[in-house]
């Protein structure tokens, strides 16, 4: 029989960290997985296209595609694509920065608006769903806990 890790003594810190980062991993990529799936079943998006819009939907006025970028933490090269596919399917538009012909702006258009509210409203209750063995209170202690990561990437 396989003993609990977690009821067993504690270890040496490092391997308790160790145990924390490889367990965070775990279940991000499982919830990650979970959200492509009912994403793709659901609304035939990606996370990716997703994650454009959610970063697009706080900015009325838009982002510059660096800024889309180092929200998200990609290359531009990768948002580009993604970007020029909402696009095309009307979610998207670019609009020109004023004293920059190089530069663009990218928001959502009031199509994209309205499907972003629906995704992410059914992506809040998948999340809610997923994590609902956490009570309010658990999960803004685990968040707050969580916040070392701000401190450790320097955001």
């Amino acid at each position: 029989m396989n003993p609990n890790p977690l009821q067993a003594p504690l270890e040496d810190p490092s391997k308790e960290r160790l145990r924390l980062w490889l367990r965070l991993l775990k279940t991000t990529r499982g919830i990650e997985a979970a959200l492509r799936e009912n994403l793709r079943v659901e609304f035939d998006t990606t996370l990716p296209r997703f994650d454009v819009m959610a970063a697009l939907s706080r900015f009325e006025d838009g982002l510059k595609m660096s800024e889309i970028s180092g929200a998200l933490r990609v290359s531009n090269g990768n948002v580009t694509g993604i970007v020029d596919r909402l696009a095309d399917d009307g979610l998207l538009v670019r609009v020109p920065v004023p004293g920059d012909r190089r530069a663009h702006r990218v928001r959502m258009t009031q199509k994209g608006c309205e499907e972003f509210a629906r995704q992410a409203a059914a992506h809040e209750a998948w999340i809610s769903d997923m994590l609902g063995q956490f009570s309010a209170e658990d999960a803004r202690t685990l968040t707050t806990e969580l916040t070392i990561s701000e401190e450790i990437d320097g955001q």
